[in-house]
């Protein structure tokens, strides 16, 4: 993997980690188009770039953070079955549904689908999402990790699975983004240093591997700034639709790459 191949993986990672699009299916796909996508260090890579990302959620909300010990308690009730489930099913789950573009495609689309559903009825009013993530209870949090575990299925989305069952609970859409930003901190910090531990002699091999994982780390960290602060100012003003249409388009045209190209 070459600096160029850092830089706009990282830039892919930025720009999606935070939105309802999910990170993973981006790296993939994107890995897959440029040929960076085998090998184990290409794996790693996509793992660890996220806690770049984090980065900038960390960069964004320490004084909240600071300030609100209740919050950070919320955060690490949802990340618990996160953490369990995680370990006892992920090996698994990477090894099936990772090895399978068209489950991570037929995936994909079908969360955006979910966004039309939810979407629709939040017109109809059978959906009322108007909570302020104050009123976010330590059972809320427990539910809320339970489902972040759909996105250990590449082409979920882990933003996109919490903002889809705070809504569920009645919470706002941008203060539901907010936390899904707040909870990638230890779900995805933990997933970079177990991956990382398990392919240490990668990095220690070669310094030039990791230099990469900075590169890429970097670009994700500066780019994710933009987008955590984009996607709060729009959810507050608009629906999840646009992400729904998205979906359906990138994930054709990706189905239609692996096809034809």
């Amino acid at each position: 993997m070459g600096f160029w191949d850092a830089i706009l993986l990282g830039i892919v990672e930025g720009l999606t980690e935070f939105l309802p699009v999910s990170s993973t299916f981006h790296l993939i796909a994107t890995a897959r188009l440029i040929g960076r996508g085998e090998g184990e260090f290409a794996k790693l890579f996509e793992v660890f770039i996220q806690s770049g990302a984090v980065l900038a959620v960390l960069l964004l909300y320490w004084k909240k953070l600071k300030k609100d010990t209740a919050l950070i308690g919320k955060i690490l009730a949802a990340f618990v079955p996160t953490a369990f489930l995680g370990a006892l099913a992920y090996g698994t789950i990477k090894r099936v549904f990772f090895a399978s573009y068209f489950w991570m495609i037929g995936i994909f689309i079908l969360v955006g689908l979910f966004f039309f559903v939810f979407e629709a009825l939040v017109k109809k009013g059978i959906l009322s999402p108007r909570k302020a993530l104050t009123e976010l209870s330590y059972r809320d949090a427990f539910i809320i990790g339970l489902v972040q575990c759909l996105a250990f299925f590449p082409g979920v989305s882990r933003a996109g699975a919490v903002i889809l069952i705070m809504m569920l609970l009645g919470f706002r859409r941008a203060d539901s983004a907010a936390f899904s930003f707040l909870l990638a901190i230890p779900t995805i910090f933990s997933a970079g240093i177990y991956d990382l531990y398990k392919t240490r002699d990668l990095i220690l091999s070669s310094g030039y591997n990791a230099i990469i994982l900075l590169v890429g780390s970097l670009v994700a960290l500066v780019v994710a700034l933009v987008a955590v602060r984009w996607l709060i100012r729009y959810l507050q003003n608009h629906t999840l639709n646009i992400f729904g249409f998205y979906r359906l388009a990138a994930g054709l045209l990706f189905l239609l790459a692996i096809l034809f190209l």
